[in-house]
């Protein structure tokens, strides 16, 4: 029988599918309990919180007792977002499970901004200056959630006293691409460099929306030069820090300058676009983390990309659709997607970046036109 594996995270349906590929038993608690996640886990059980926080933690740690019990013998326990502003709820889930990941501290070490910018500062990274107090001027700075991610929970900023649990951080000019990277805990092999781009509400303008990576055939999206020194700052963070595992450097490059914002220590987004190589990256993941460094095997020759599609409207309840192959993290019918919350992930290969494009583009409107038909017509729309 294959091995078990433990996964918590808000969403954890990529994980699941990469668990699935790497030949692994998924047992997985997360916050949603989507058709995708249901179908791929072994086990599951639904966490309480809200999105954009950590989960509970004593009814996390429940759970994944509950989970290891039904599993046997995992392999041990894989953490995705969610999990970024409570190190010590890691450390307390690492006193329970093999951890497969980052520590407690080298996420402490990371998520900390003042730590992090100084640790960046320290050793020669370009990152954005980081604050605690209202700046003279607001509208040269944004206003961050500690430990946050997906960009929802960045504002701009204004002249009110920083809300706990908030800092500031200088609003740099540039577009956001990741360096996304596998690490030992000293040093890094790169996957892939993939661009970013957000879809904006009135209250969220820097919502995460999509990533891509772009096919061997085509210009780079970064320079070499860019790209290098941009592994070399990310590796002198891994050294210092001990990263282990799948993880992400999230920057902003205008012309010849860059800035590294973030590092994300865990298994992203970009997960489900980037594990199509002949390794798959969970099983990547897991040897760097016990201290072996794969061969992940050649670069995939086309393009692919990953796009988040936001609710346009309320579906209360989700209609009982027939999605298309592209699509995940299908909500189960009945249940209530409120507008501008995430409805699903679609997803695109194709031979280059103007290919995938396009076809996101496509595919993301199909699926709004026929979840508004079906809402509006029940009886018609196709199900």
């Amino acid at each position: 029988m294959a091995d078990a594996v433990l996964i918590a995270a808000q969403a954890g349906r990529a994980l699941a599918e990469a668990a699935r590929r790497a030949g692994l038993r998924a047992y997985v608690a997360d916050l949603f309990g989507d058709s995708d996640t249901l179908a791929l886990a072994e086990a599951y059980r639904l966490l309480p919180g809200r999105f954009g926080t950590a989960p509970a933690a004593d009814a996390t740690l429940a759970a994944l007792d509950d989970l290891a019990a039904q599993a046997g013998s995992p392999v041990g326990l894989i953490l995705g977002s969610g999990f970024e502003d409570a190190p010590d709820l890691i450390a307390r889930l690492a006193a329970r499970h093999r951890l497969i990941g980052a520590s407690a501290g080298t996420v402490a070490a990371l998520k900390d901004p003042l730590a992090f910018a100084a640790l960046c500062a320290r050793l020669g990274v370009p990152h954005p200056a980081v604050a605690t107090e209202p700046p003279p001027d607001p509208t040269a700075w944004l206003l961050k959630q500690v430990g946050g991610s997906g960009g929802s929970h960045i504002r701009p900023a204004s002249r009110s006293t920083v809300p706990a649990g908030h800092y500031l951080q200088a609003h740099m000019p540039g577009r956001p691409h990741a360096l996304n990277f596998l690490a030992d805990g000293r040093t890094i092999h790169i996957l892939a460099v993939t661009e970013q781009w957000c879809a904006p509400s009135p209250i969220r303008p820097f919502r995460y929306a999509g990533a891509l990576a772009r096919g061997t055939g085509e210009s780079p999206s970064l320079s070499a030069r860019i790209v290098e020194a941009v592994a070399a700052g990310t590796e002198r963070i891994v050294a210092a820090t001990g990263l282990r595992g799948l993880a992400s450097a999230d920057l902003l490059v205008d012309g010849a300058d860059w800035w590294l914002t973030e590092v994300n220590p865990r298994p992203g987004a970009t997960l489900d676009i980037l594990d199509r190589r002949g390794t798959p990256l969970l099983a990547a993941h897991i040897a760097a983390c016990l201290g072996t460094m794969p061969d992940l095997g050649a670069h995939p020759a086309g393009a692919a990309a990953a796009q988040i599609c936001y609710a346009d409207r309320e579906l209360a309840p989700v209609p009982d659709l027939d999605w298309p192959d592209c699509v995940r993290d299908r909500p189960c019918p009945g249940t209530v997607v409120r507008r501008d919350a995430p409805l699903c992930t679609v997803l695109a290969e194709g031979a280059d970046r103007a290919e995938v494009l396009a076809l996101l583009e496509t595919r993301t409107a199909n699926l709004r036109a026929v979840c508004a038909a079906k809402k509006t017509h029940p009886e018609e729309a196709p199900s």
